[in-house]
């Protein structure tokens, strides 16, 4: 499934690149790994989506299987397995559709972390790189203790 996610500037197969200024915990690096984060959410629900309506086309199959035993009175106990399979299908379905709403959070709260990272710091980031001037790495002050 990952195969299918979009280009993100600066990742190599999921990974930031090496040496790249998306590497580590820069600017770039951060906002491709939630773009990352917030397409592959939208992967899962698709994927979800079709789940739950596969299972439940399933589901509504094996009930009438079920209804067409009970009237060739087949066996109750073979009637009673389908019935519990049809069952477990709607469940399938039901918890499909509970992921795709968690799936749904994740992508909402990835694109809302992205934009207030990028209100946020972009300025600066374009600021430092039109200035021409090498700049420390992301986190150098938190360390050293300076600000």
């Amino acid at each position: 499934m990952s195969d299918n996610l979009p280009a993100i500037p600066g990742m190599n197969n999921g990974v930031a690149s090496k040496g790249s200024a998306s590497s580590g915990n820069g600017f770039l690096a951060l906002a491709g790994r939630t773009a990352k984060l917030a397409a592959s959410a939208l992967f899962l629900k698709e994927g979800m989506h079709l789940l739950r309506s596969h299972m439940q086309a399933n589901a509504g199959a094996a009930m009438r299987l079920s209804e067409m035993c009970g009237q060739a009175e087949v066996e109750p106990r073979f009637t009673s397995m389908i019935e519990d399979t049809s069952a477990a299908l709607t469940a399938v379905a039901e918890a499909s559709g509970e992921m795709v709403n968690a799936a749904d959070a994740v992508d909402t709260d990835a694109r809302g972390f992205n934009q207030a990272h990028d209100r946020e710091y972009r300025p600066g980031y374009e600021a430092s790189n039109s200035s021409g001037v090498r700049q420390a790495k992301p986190g150098f002050y938190r360390r050293t203790g300076r600000r």
